[in-house]
C-alpha cells in the first residue's frame, strides 16, 4: 500500500484490493483514536483526516502497518434487512446471462449476506460486496437516463440500491420502499461502510 499526503491534516492510503481497503478502514475505525475526524473508504483508497496539529497520522500509520489485515477487527456495525419486490426490468436478462431461472436469481440474491464496502455515486448509495458469482455481470451496454428511486441493482461484483431517481447503467432486479437517504434525519444515510445488508423477498 502507498501513503500519500492529502493536505496538512490528512493522508490518502492506496490499497492493492477491495479487501485490503476494507481491512484498513476497519482497523482505523475500530482504534478509537480521538483526533481522527473522518475515515472515508473507496474501492482502492482510504482517506483519513485528523484534527489540525495532531500527531494522529503517524499513530495511524504505525497501527495499520502493524495490523493483521487478513483478519481485521469486526468493529461496530448495523445490519439492515431490505424488503424487495423482484419486478426489475433486467431480471430476465440477468437470469438468461447466468444460465439460470428467474427464481434462481431471486434465491441467490436473497440468500447472500452483503457488506457495505464504501458509499458514493449519490448520497446514500452503498456499494455492497457479497454478490453470488452467477450474478456478477457487467453493466448495461447503454445506461438508462432515469432509474427510479429504490431500484435494487447489480453490476460487476457489487449490489446496490439507488437512493433517488438518477441515470444509471446497473442491471435492475427489483424495488424496495426503504428510504436510503433522508437529509432531514439525524443520520441521513441509512447505509455506512461496515454495515451488513440482507435482501428479503416482499410478499
Amino acid at each position: 500500500m502507498r501513503w500519500l499526503p492529502y493536505g496538512a491534516d490528512a493522508a490518502l492510503i492506496e490499497c492493492d484490493s477491495l479487501a485490503e481497503t476494507g481491512a484498513v478502514r476497519a482497523t482505523v475505525a475500530s482504534a478509537g483514536i480521538p483526533d481522527v475526524v473522518e475515515v472515508v473508504p473507496a474501492a482502492r483508497t482510504v482517506l483519513v483526516s485528523v484534527r489540525p496539529d495532531s500527531k494522529a497520522l503517524a499513530e495511524i500509520r504505525a497501527l495499520v502497518e502493524a495490523a493483521d489485515l487478513a483478519h481485521p477487527p469486526a468493529g461496530e456495525s448495523r445490519e439492515h434487512v431490505l424488503d424487495v419486490r423482484y419486478d426489475g426490468e433486467d431480471l430476465e436478462l440477468v437470469a438468461r446471462t447466468a444460465g439460470i431461472t428467474v427464481e434462481d436469481v431471486i434465491a441467490l440474491h436473497t440468500s447472500a449476506f452483503y457488506a457495505v464496502a464504501f458509499t458514493g455515486f449519490a448520497p446514500g448509495f452503498g456499494y455492497l460486496t457479497g454478490l453470488p458469482e452467477p450474478l456478477r455481470q457487467s453493466r448495461l451496454d447503454s445506461a438508462r437516463t432515469r432509474v427510479p428511486a429504490g431500484s435494487v441493482a447489480i453490476a460487476g461484483e457489487f449490489a446496490g440500491v439507488y437512493p433517488r431517481a438518477s441515470p444509471g447503467g446497473w442491471r435492475l432486479l427489483g424495488h424496495t420502499d426503504t428510504v436510503l437517504f433522508d437529509p432531514r434525519a439525524e443520520r441521513p444515510a441509512l447505509l455506512a461502510p461496515g454495515d451488513g445488508v440482507r435482501f428479503r423477498r416482499a410478499p
